[in-house]
């Protein structure tokens, strides 16, 4: 199974009509996902919530709707990113009927309630980024067949309608194999590149990284080229295969203490000049988390500040990333994955 995200809409949280503009998109992309009236409904409630809350509250505050197209259920995403004051204990704002701006507090608790899935982080000084997810259907979700949370941020840079970078994933029967490339410059043409990329991920992913690059780099030849990175992640075998062309940058960090190491890639371009591929194997362990973005973001990011958030949803991660560490003068992606949680 091979499965490719859904176009995510940013919206800046500027003033009370962005709330009305946030809405009308979640429920347009619950429309589209199959989503009933009941389903429609909860997303609405807690897109207008999501939004209101930034525009009272937020320094900086945007959305990032998705619809879950990487999802075999589908479903949509809201991701609320802001550089507000934050918070020191999440759990009482969650609480109905706490809140600091004399309003009835209503609101991260209805959010938490409606969500199928509810993640929250927020550090005071910096800033607060909260991840609703929603699937249609009376049993919410079937079972994601992946071993892997993976969650993603990939937006094109400010004036630009398509994103130059895309990523894909591809579950396979022991391994999860996920591409991240970005199509050199922006616009149209680094996004005809990237999606060549994709395409050829879809249809050798089963080779592994090594092969997957040598299949981009023909299929990209007619295009202005890309950069590319494939990571294949064996659970059982707790082994990482990584293989990169270009400035995709990735790492691996531990979720206890946030260390780590980076991945290599090689010089090149994809569909131009590829001096060297070179597979690396890496250890993974339960502990483990993949790390991999575009040049979009600053290279020297840092997440120790962050106290537990790489113990949150890989979505809130690649939120923070992109909020935090962005250029704003590329397209950006930030994709982050870790080992599923067991429920006990």
């Amino acid at each position: 199974m091979t499965t490719i995200p859904g176009r995510p809409v940013l919206l800046a949280m500027d003033d009370t009509s962005s709330v009305g503009e946030a809405r009308r998109t979640a429920v347009a992309m619950a429309k589209n996902q199959g989503f009933d009236e009941s389903g429609q409904g909860r997303v609405a409630i807690v897109a207008t919530e999501a939004a209101s809350n930034l525009v009272k509250h937020a320094k900086a505050g945007e959305l990032v709707l998705r619809e879950l197209d990487d999802d075999p259920s589908g479903g949509v995403e809201i991701l609320s990113l802001d550089k507000g004051p934050g918070m020191a204990d999440v759990s009482r704002f969650i609480t109905d009927g706490v809140s600091t701006a004399g309003t009835p507090g209503n609101g991260l608790g209805a959010i938490a309630r409606l969500s199928d899935s509810f993640a929250i982080h927020s550090v005071p000084e910096l800033g607060t980024a909260a991840l609703s997810r929603f699937w249609p259907g009376a049993d919410a979700r079937k079972e994601w067949p992946a071993d892997l949370e993976i969650g993603a941020v990939s937006l094109p840079m400010a004036g630009e309608e398509v994103c130059g970078d895309s990523w894909c994933v591809d579950v396979g029967s022991n391994q999860t194999r996920i591409l991240v490339v970005d199509g050199l410059g922006h616009g149209a043409p680094a996004a005809a590149a990237a999606r060549e990329a994709v395409r050829a991920f879809r249809e050798h992913a089963a080779r592994g990284p090594e092969a997957v690059i040598i299949a981009a780099h023909d299929a990209l030849r007619a295009t202005r080229g890309a950069a590319i990175a494939v990571a294949q992640i064996d659970v059982a075998r707790r082994e990482l295969r990584f293989a990169g062309v270009g400035n995709i940058a990735a790492s691996v960090l531990t979720t206890d203490e946030g260390r780590g190491f980076s991945l290599v890639s090689h010089n090149g371009t994809a569909g131009h000049a590829l001096r060297r591929i070179q597979e690396f194997v890496h250890p993974w362990t339960q502990e483990s988390l993949l790390v991999m973005h575009s040049d979009g973001l600053v290279s020297h990011w840092r997440l120790q500040n962050y106290r537990g958030l790489l113990h949150e949803h890989p979505g809130l991660v690649a939120g923070v990333l992109y909020r935090d560490f962005r250029r704003g003068r590329d397209d950006t992606t930030a994709l982050v994955a870790r080992g599923r949680r067991v429920s006990t």
